[in-house]
């Protein structure tokens, strides 16, 4: 199979606003919704490529291996939990950041957000409070693993 580019231009414009995404909403509203906010580019390694388009707040997820983040279009605020303590930073058009292996993180966008990940599989991902994220499992064994995490794998799609 002859590799060929993929036109993030064409591909962003074939997906919908997701206007209200909420962390409860994670895997019914790319499974169940009419509303086309999310796409795979590729496979990659051992996860995938992907781009997604809405407003409003993820689940706090986190990765085996580092996730390259990279907003296309608008801005999003990432909460990361390092060290026990959050942090927060604050990512606009054509801004990228690696987040670090098993590190808790998730985003709130206000008004509306393209971004395209490089996004290792299997995700985990809790809706929780971030309280309990930060004295729970963050890879260190010994750790318990907090209440209500789940794992996704989108590479199987």
């Amino acid at each position: 199979m002859i590799p060929t580019p993929v036109s993030l231009t064409d591909r962003f414009a074939a997906l919908d606003l997701l206007p209200h995404r909420t962390p409860d909403l994670e895997d019914r509203a790319s499974a169940e919704s009419e509303v086309r906010w999310l796409d795979t580019l590729a496979a990659y390694r051992d996860g995938g490529i992907f781009i997604v388009h809405y407003a409003g707040d993820s689940a706090w997820e986190r990765h085996q291996a580092d996730e390259v983040v990279m907003v296309v279009d608008g801005e999003t605020v990432m909460t990361l939990i390092i060290d026990g303590a959050a942090t927060e930073v604050t990512m606009g058009p054509m801004e990228l950041f690696v987040v670090p292996a098993r590190t808790w993180h998730r985003f709130h966008t206000p008004d509306r957000v393209q971004v395209m990940t490089i996004t290792p599989q299997p995700t985990e991902h809790c809706v929780e409070d971030p309280e309990e994220l930060r004295s729970s499992d963050t890879g260190a064994a010994g750790h318990r693993r907090p209440t209500g995490v789940h794992t996704v794998d989108r590479s199987r799609r």
